[in-house]
């Protein structure tokens, strides 16, 4: 499994947004500047990751973007998701698909629930702290 690079793009925009965090607000471009990302990519991102209520949008002096609760309580599985929808590895089990020639006989439909839930708990478990830290062992 590999995220999609918008997913991953979520993620990096999301670790600058909280480095801020505490600070000033920033603005998309200037999230656009610290990570290298395009503009209208990282407005994107602002819109989706706002709609999902982890940034949020103050206007006027002093305005811009904040996260919209602390890195701490957002997490990789709510970054990815705000991006892609719900965490599946498979899409027979969205509600509506059936696109599988096996779908009549397969017997690991059932199953792909589990690991799904295995896979979003596990993503669950990474807090955006951990992405806004520098490594041990980096140059800052």
């Amino acid at each position: 499994m590999r995220l999609s690079s918008m997913a991953d793009y979520a993620v990096v925009t999301m670790s600058a947004a909280a480095r801020h965090c505490g600070g000033t607000r920033v603005s998309a471009a200037q999230l656009a500047e610290e990570t290298g990302l395009p503009a209208p990519t990282v407005q994107k991102l602002v819109s989706l990751l706002s709609a999902a209520g982890l940034l949020r949008s103050v206007r006027g002096a002093g305005g811009g973007l904040q996260l919209a609760r602390p890195a701490a309580a957002i997490s990789l599985a709510d970054i990815v998701e705000a991006v892609e929808g719900p965490i599946a590895l498979t899409a027979c089990i969205e509600a509506g698909r059936h696109d599988c020639g096996l779908e009549k006989s397969c017997s690991l439909r059932p199953h792909w629930p589990l690991v799904n839930e295995a896979l979003r708990g596990a993503l669950a478990q990474v807090p955006l702290t951990r992405f806004s830290e520098t490594p041990v062992g980096a140059h800052a």
